[in-house]
């Protein structure tokens, strides 16, 4: 693995691009001091993988609901229709997601970890951040997989037309607004939203920010101030809506049904974001080269991974050795899930033993990656956020 050392971005710098939040308790910088030097065929691989994954995504979502095997998934009993209601509705448009893959670099062969398609984080890390750092030290910023921005806003126009091209939104856009909310006192998760209200803008429509406790439903849509919005961006995960508020979930199955409002990203998302649907896409796909084994038991004679079905943050996650001796634990509030076991695949590692994750993000294709840094198996909430750059 090869890197450029950089000059880190000042707090300042930070506060402009609205990402000092991320700093750490200590006052030092979430974003790694170098930079990860990839080849092109590398970046082109992972673009390439991404795109080869999410067909079989839907693929194995198509096989879920057509044989009810919600369960496996450990799908709340109270989305079920609402994800088959989704599934079928065309308007009801994946926006965006990021892939947690490792390898990728030096050749190592790339494996799918898991999809996280409803509520993704990194995101201004992926699309800001790592093309900033590279402005800020004189690099090129453009020799980067990062389009990330380009490729929202255009799907964004896509929830109009509905097609590949975006370039006739005009001519069907009719003033639709977007209502965005997040929950009030995470930061991260506001900003991130308020990023996609940028995006949106951008786009060409009409947007607001409001807290999920400030917006009105009804029978008639969603509701801000008065205004009804025709779409609801959430940036809260369908399982805890489904778990905590189910009156709100049912409130918003009869919005959906009876089409008052257009929710992102929509509730099929859920099927792709539980870890569940891994074992589904093994068993539809076995032996794979972009899969790892992934069982609802334990693996034997092989090092392996439990992870819980909606699992985050690297929390409730252990690694097995092929003995059954723990390699690595995280305890987490997630417990009460279904457990999956995937076969142990080792991240690219470089010459101090830190190992790194890549998230390639999703948005219609594969649109850009940003890598994730730890000296530990788990890469918990606070791994590092390594930028990368293309060699010339």
């Amino acid at each position: 693995m090869k890197f450029k050392k950089v000059k880190p971005l000042t707090k300042e710098f930070l506060d402009e691009i609205n990402f000092s939040w991320n700093l750490e308790k200590d006052g030092s910088n979430y974003l790694k001091d170098e930079i990860l030097l990839i080849k092109e065929e590398d970046a082109n691989r992972y673009y390439e993988a991404a795109n080869e994954l999410y067909d079989m995504f839907v693929e194995a979502g198509e096989y879920v609901i057509k044989n009810n095997l919600f369960s496996e998934l450990d799908i709340p009993f109270n989305m079920v229709e609402l994800i088959k209601l989704s599934w079928e509705n065309d308007v009801q448009w994946h926006l965006y997601g990021r892939f947690d893959l490792a390898g990728g670099i030096d050749n190592k062969p790339i494996k799918l970890l898991e999809f996280n398609a409803d509520t993704p984080t990194s995101l201004i890390e992926s699309s800001i951040a790592q093309w900033a750092l590279l402005k800020y030290n004189g690099l090129d910023e453009h020799r980067q997989f990062n389009n990330i921005f380009d490729a929202i806003r255009d799907n964004f126009q896509r929830l109009v037309t509905l097609s590949e091209s975006v370039e006739n939104f005009s001519d069907y856009y009719d003033g639709w607004k977007i209502l965005f909310s997040s929950v009030k006192g995470h930061i991260e998760d506001e900003e991130t939203t308020k990023y996609l209200q940028t995006i949106a803008d951008e786009a060409g429509f009409i947007t607001e920010f409001a807290y999920v406790d400030e917006v009105e439903f009804g029978d008639d849509g969603i509701f801000y101030n008065g205004e009804n919005y025709e779409y609801w961006f959430k940036l809260i995960p369908w399982e805890s809506i489904a778990i905590e508020e189910g009156g709100l979930l049912t409130l918003l199955e009869e919005i959906i049904k009876n089409q008052k409002a257009i929710i992102l990203n929509p509730a099929y998302t859920l099927l792709f974001q539980s870890k569940g649907i891994l074992k589904i896409l093994w068993e539809l796909f076995p032996n794979h080269p972009l899969l790892l084994e992934t069982s609802n038991k334990p693996l034997k004679n092989r090092a392996f991974v439990e992870k819980k079905c909606f699992g985050r943050e690297g929390e409730n996650i252990t690694i097995y050795d092929k003995n059954g001796e723990v390699l690595d634990k995280k305890d987490g509030e997630y417990d009460n899930f279904k457990s999956i076991y995937q076969e142990f695949y080792e991240l690219n590692k470089d010459e101090k033993n830190n190992y790194y994750q890549a998230g390639v993000f999703f948005a219609y294709e594969g649109c850009g990656v940003g890598f994730r840094s730890s000296n530990r198996l788990i890469l918990e909430d606070r791994a590092k956020f390594v930028a990368h750059m293309i060699e010339e």
